[in-house]
């Protein structure tokens, strides 16, 4: 780790300084683009139904990414880490909880979309709440198990933020790795191709098929894009949030 006022060892100054810069902008760009998202959802009662719970779900696990990447960036630009070994844990478990939360939010979405284009009925609320609620159970426990001695948190190269250890390569976290990668990643990969691949065949026989994104997202620029912004009720919803006279007017239109 990065000694205060110090460069991180094999690293240069102009290198510690980009990594901070990209950081910084991906994070605000991701604060950005899924604020208005959470906004409009609290704000438009038009928005507040179960498969925009599931993609509030979606931008709240965003937004966490982004906050995680907002500390990382901070601290790459201080060029140490302020928060000691404590807050090295405390960060690398809130990223992964959200990374994960964000990985499968989208296979909820996915299949949410699914059970509405392919069953023509309506997702109910307490199957999208079940659904939020095992997303993010799901996620904690797993990011719990590195501060449980099956994974390890530790500092990134450039000892300016903390994730998971990578570079060890016991049987600890050989075992501890495959097995979240199958819960967290290819199980969800699985469940979002399969929906929108059996939305695909269904759209195809009733001769409305558009093209739907194939593939888990989990950027959080590119899902605020893809799952909140790219859709006309969530411009609306934004709009009214923004615009408050105008939405009077439209309504009493």
């Amino acid at each position: 780790m990065a000694e205060s006022g110090s460069l991180p060892n094999g690293f240069s100054e102009l290198e510690v300084l980009a990594v901070g810069t990209v950081l910084l902008i991906e994070a605000l760009t991701g604060l950005c683009l899924n604020s208005p998202t959470i906004l409009s959802f609290c704000k438009t009662p038009e928005l507040r139904t179960p498969i925009h719970l599931l993609v509030l779900s979606l931008a709240l696990a965003d937004t966490g990414i982004s906050l995680n990447a907002l500390i990382a960036a901070t601290s790459s630009l201080l060029r140490r880490w302020p928060y000691g070994s404590e807050g090295c844990q405390a960060l690398g478990f809130q990223g992964f909880v959200t990374a994960l939360s964000s990985i499968c939010s989208s296979a909820a979405i996915a299949w949410g979309r699914y059970h509405h284009y392919c069953t023509r009925s309506q997702l109910a609320w307490n199957t999208a709440l079940s659904l939020v609620i095992c997303v993010w159970l799901s996620s904690a426990f797993w990011a719990a198990m590195p501060l449980l001695g099956w994974g390890h948190y530790d500092y990134e190269p450039l000892g300016t933020c903390c994730t998971l250890d990578y570079s060890r390569g016991d049987r600890n976290f050989t075992s501890f790795l495959f097995t979240m990668a199958f819960f967290n990643f290819f199980l969800p990969l699985f469940i979002t191709l399969t929906s929108y691949r059996f939305m695909e065949q269904k759209l195809r026989k009733t001769g409305h098929l558009q093209v739907p994104a194939l593939i888990a997202k989990t950027m959080p620029t590119i899902n605020a894009i893809n799952y909140a912004l790219g859709r006309e009720m969530v411009h609306r919803g934004i709009w009214q949030c923004l615009s408050p006279q105008r939405s009077e007017l439209d309504r009493a239109r």
